[in-house]
């Protein structure tokens, strides 16, 4: 069985963020506005989608 996947979409600029939230953007993968990246389903990632939440949108997949 395939680990799950989560499709990430930075929807807004890190621009005037808090330096750990641009750190958790950038942990990952997404470094332009509109870019969508493909991570595995971790706590870890769970954790940087978090801190981030409010900038990202995030789809199953």
């Amino acid at each position: 069985m395939a680990a799950k996947q989560l499709k990430v979409t930075l929807k807004k600029s890190v621009h005037g963020q808090l330096a750990n939230i641009a750190q958790s953007v950038r942990g990952l993968g997404l470094r332009k506005r509109h870019q969508t990246v493909t991570v595995a389903d971790t706590p870890e990632n769970r954790g940087l989608i978090r801190t981030a939440r409010h900038l990202l949108a995030v789809a199953e997949g």
